[in-house]
């Protein structure tokens, strides 16, 4: 009888605990992909990763230029070549082609680690104002409504919604996309 009454005042506070916890929690989300939009910062590096992806492109448009010249080179007088000849050739040819391979890993990973260096203090400025507006509107909690445009928060009403009061609290005025 003991045991009954001791679990019927445990599962009766543990519910009063619950109730609290749930009437105490105020969850919120923002659209970050949304708020990084319309910061003109963003535009800026998009600008500059642009640009630098435009040069690796050029640089590696080069290299399969030089590569397809002595290709075709090669294609043109093999016939005609002595086995040694023809063997440093195909050697040599083989190396561009790993070179090429090498240079655009290297640009990719050089590529991926600018955008992280350039998006960071973004992300960081964003997270910023996100916990300020949480804190002034009395959240609890925000969500990311997507991430990587995969809805995380599958439903929410509009006025838990952040995202226009974090630009406001950056000092951007939202447009629509």
């Amino acid at each position: 009888m003991r045991q009954k009454s001791l679990l019927a005042v445990l599962a009766f506070s543990l519910l009063c605990v619950f109730a609290h916890a749930q009437t105490a929690m105020k969850i919120g989300y923002a659209d970050v992909d949304y708020i990084l939009s319309q910061m003109p910062e963003s535009k800026e590096v998009e600008s500059e990763l642009q640009s630098t992806n435009t040069q690796l492109q050029n640089q590696l448009q080069a290299k399969y230029q030089e590569y397809e010249q002595k290709l075709a080179a090669y294609q043109q007088g093999a016939a005609t070549m002595l086995d040694a000849v023809r063997q440093e050739k195909e050697t040599e040819l083989a190396q561009l082609q790993q070179r090429m391979q090498k240079f655009q890993q290297d640009a990719q990973a050089s590529l991926q680690k600018k955008t992280a260096e350039l998006m960071e203090p973004l992300y960081t400025k964003v997270g910023n104002n996100i916990e300020a507006v949480a804190k002034e509107m009395g959240y609890t909690h925000i969500l990311n409504g997507q991430v990587g445009g995969i809805d995380v928060v599958l439903y929410a009403d509009e006025k838990f919604d952040i995202s226009d009061a974090v630009l406001k609290k950056m000092g951007i005025t939202p447009t629509e996309n």
